[in-house]
């Protein structure tokens, strides 16, 4: 790889950002399944010109971008937020991951699949995908209730996940000869506890000392280097990355009274790591994959698709959202990605037995999630326009 044909690349790249920008604009297709489409178009199984320079790199680009998004959303979890609409939040969040989970893990197994490989499979559909779905809130130009409720819960939906998870591993382990060797409750509390304590631990000092070079104005290098190095730290602890920011981000809007932080100079330059984010994972995409997940693959996604509508009209119900947003936040929550991705190659490490079956079947549905899941979650945000006080300043969804 030469200096020229890597240049070359990454800016042919970003400019075909900008033009998909403007394509999403004249079309119903969110630029985030355009920029995959683009990608996979691209990619090894289609006309091959990303260079693998550039896709071995995927992962590093990735995370970049992953640790921007958690500390985005980790600046929606404002007191305010969380004081008007805190019981919507985490009811919602936690009843959307739970009955994803109960959906896909009963449909398949009425389908016939084993009990520990369903369960497995139910609690992998339980995450979402933070980058996606904050990207189609940020081309959609909306701040409403509807939006700023929505990305606090995904904000929480992948930590929900994760405990489901490693919850699903010990069910499954308990059960199965060879199952994994670490206590998964261990993983829960290093995972989930480890990188709330490390972005806490950064949150804190940073939300005093922030802001103090250009007073109440904190500059581009401050969020930058605030946010590499709590990703930083946290993959050489192993911790999760994604909460670590997230709660770096919490922590510092919360807590830093003499400025509105670096949040708005992140925004600023998130897109282009996006772009290259979103193009590289299109090309990264295995479309062999969709030949094989057959009715299992079918069961799956129907199974997702009533869980995440349904677990979340339910948790706005008893939390009393209005029935309008709680009819359309479930559609906006069908994203798939990273973490999914993630927790299947886990599971496929930790039981063998289920390799051939996890990995094909998450894969072919990410791909499927990831190039619909956009246009559900657009759709969502404009309908959730039609009810009275959509629009309004205030936070609250609730019921009167």
């Amino acid at each position: 790889m030469t200096p020229s044909i890597f240049l070359i690349t990454l800016g042919a790249i970003l400019l075909v950002g900008l033009a998909t920008d403007l394509l999403g604009r004249k079309t119903s297709l969110p630029r985030v399944t355009l920029l995959l489409l683009f990608g996979m178009l691209l990619g090894k199984e289609m006309l091959d010109l990303i260079p693998d320079f550039l896709t071995r790199r995927f992962e590093l680009v990735a995370d970049m971008a992953l640790l921007m998004i958690g500390f985005l959303l980790g600046g929606k979890l404002s007191s305010d937020t969380l004081r008007r609409s805190g019981k919507i939040i985490v009811v919602v969040s936690i009843c959307a991951a739970v009955a994803t989970a109960f959906f896909i893990a009963t449909g398949l197994m009425l389908a016939g699949m084993a009990a520990g490989l369903a369960i497995l499979l139910g609690c992998i559909g339980s995450a979402t995908a933070p980058a996606a779905t904050l990207d189609t809130v940020v081309e959609s130009g909306k701040n409403t209730p509807f939006t700023r409720i929505l990305l606090s819960v995904v904000a929480l939906d992948d930590a929900w996940a994760l405990i489901l998870f490693s919850a699903g591993t010990a069910i499954v382990g308990a059960f199965m000869a060879g199952g994994p060797e670490e206590n998964p409750l261990l993983v829960i509390a290093r995972d989930v506890g480890g990188a709330a304590l490390l972005g806490a631990g950064i949150g804190f000092p940073a939300s005093y000392l922030t802001g103090r070079i250009r007073q109440g104005q904190p500059v581009l290098t401050e969020a930058i280097g605030l946010v590499f190095l709590c990703g930083g730290l946290a993959l050489y602890f192993d911790v999760s990355f994604l909460i670590s920011s997230m709660i770096m981000g919490a922590v510092i809007t919360n807590f830093a009274r003499h400025h509105d932080y670096p949040f708005h100079a992140i925004e600023g330059i998130e897109w282009p790591f996006m772009v290259v984010f979103f193009v590289l994972a299109g090309a990264s995409l295995e479309l062999d994959a969709l030949k094989h997940i057959g009715l299992a693959g079918a069961v799956y996604i129907i199974g997702r698709i009533f869980g995440k509508v349904c677990g979340a009209a339910l948790g706005g119900r008893l939390a009393g959202m209005k029935n309008g947003p709680k009819a359309w936040l479930g559609a906006a929550l069908l994203l798939q990605a990273g973490a999914a991705m993630g927790m299947a190659l886990v599971a496929s490490n930790c039981f063998p037995a289920y390799r051939e079956t996890i990995l094909p079947l998450v894969i072919g549905t990410t791909v499927f999630f990831e190039l619909v899941g956009p246009i559900f979650t657009r759709t969502a945000i404009h309908r959730s326009d039609d009810w009275p006080g959509a629009n309004s300043s205030r936070t609250d969804t609730a019921a009167p």
